[in-house]
């Protein structure tokens, strides 16, 4: 990654508990299951046979206003990805607690240059003109729905979020619109998808496949491991995948197809990450590609992929996952419609910034932009007032 993960592992440990604790009702804000119904799923799998805003007050739109007809602005609404989850959910528990400039554990505001007496929110929103909420909160709630890529970049579209959360480009998740002018693109993280297998399989000796064996997985040419290595177990392979319309199967079959909506053939397909990454340890014979925040769940191994005469693997100094030639690599993306609004700008913007991909994008074991794509990211935001 592009920053030192022990340098900051003691502080983000403390400032996670605080931040999870220290939000209103934060279980419903981050919208796990209960808090957000319209988005929330079960494990989201299935079977598959053969084939498969404004600077202030004055400035409000009607939108911002509260239903009770307040100038207070209401609750910036982010959805979709599992993948973008984890950098989100945690940006929204820091955005909620709203921790003061004195707590510089929690808020190194000097670490990064800032000079502000401002609580955590209230300064990344005042630098879009909204008034600081102080001890009564940020100055909006930040919440966050799970569900995937097709469902964020469809409601964000539809004006049922703000901000929609895209493992996967638009142009794929939404394949048939004729423009895609009006989406705004925003990266916040990069993610190297590893391909994973059960731990048994490991540990009886695979450490890598090539691309062409990929290929045939996901095809359904190869179905006993010994096909892969004659020294495995003579064990049928158990090929898992995400859904259809999820960022993590688009971005995936592109990548290795060439085409978004390739038909693949797996035993199982899940909603979420965290579901296919249960499965794959619960398992004792199976393969699937992962986003890489959840690669330490117990019972699931990363191999090396041998692709085109090179070979990449997790934590390889060259030719790790963070390479820009690993063919599994992707943007992590959250969309906004019609531009950025300050409301969606200020999040972005603290989520943009190196204090936010220290303490948001690398802690959930995705990579970090460096400056160069930090500033053409910036440069999409409305101006600072």
């Amino acid at each position: 990654m592009t920053q030192d993960s022990e340098k900051l592992s003691d502080r983000v440990s403390r400032r996670t508990f605080i931040a999870t604790t220290g939000a209103t009702g934060a279980a419903a804000i981050a919208g796990c299951s209960s808090g957000s119904s319209s988005e929330s799923e079960g494990d989201g799998s299935s079977s598959d046979g053969a084939s498969d805003d404004d600077s202030d007050s004055e400035e409000m739109t009607e939108a911002e206003e509260t239903e009770s007809g307040s100038d207070a602005p209401t609750a910036l609404e982010s959805g979709g990805s599992s993948t973008v989850y984890p950098i989100m959910n945690t940006a929204s528990s820091y955005w909620n607690a709203n921790r003061p400039a004195s707590d510089t554990e929690y808020w190194p505001h000097g670490e990064y240059g800032i000079e502000t007496d401002k609580a955590l929110a209230d300064y990344w929103a005042g630098l879009y003109g909204f008034e600081a909420g102080g001890e009564e909160g940020p100055p909006f709630q930040f919440t966050v729905g799970l569900s995937h890529s097709g469902t964020g970049v469809e409601k964000v579209m539809n004006g049922q979020h703000d901000i929609g959360n895209s493992s996967g480009n638009v142009e794929d998740e939404l394949p048939d619109r004729d423009s895609y002018d009006q989406f705004v693109d925003h990266v916040v993280g990069v993610d190297g998808q590893p391909i994973v297998v059960s731990s048994e399989i490991a540990d009886a000796g695979l450490d890598g496949i090539t691309g062409q064996q990929l290929k045939d997985l996901y095809k359904g040419r190869i179905s006993n491991w010994q096909e892969i290595d004659s020294s495995l177990p003579d064990r049928e392979i158990q090929v898992l995948g995400r859904v259809k319309g999820s960022g993590t199967r688009t971005s995936f079959v592109s990548n290795v197809f060439g085409n978004p909506e390739e038909d693949t053939t797996v035993a199982n397909r899940f909603g979420q990450n965290q579901r296919l990454a249960q499965a794959i340890a619960q398992a004792d014979n199976a393969i699937s590609y992962l986003a890489l925040a959840f690669l330490d769940t117990d019972g699931v191994t990363p191999i090396a992929l041998e692709w085109e005469g090179t070979t990449y693997a997790y934590g390889d100094d060259e030719n790790g996952l963070d390479s820009t030639s690993y063919p599994l690599s992707r943007d992590l993306h959250c969309y906004t419609w019609e531009g950025t609004s300050k409301k969606e700008a200020a999040v972005i913007n603290m989520v943009l910034h190196d204090f936010g991909q220290d303490l948001f994008v690398a802690p959930n074991d995705y990579f970090t932009l460096g400056k160069r794509r930090q500033e053409e990211e910036k440069a999409k935001l409305p101006d600072q007032v």
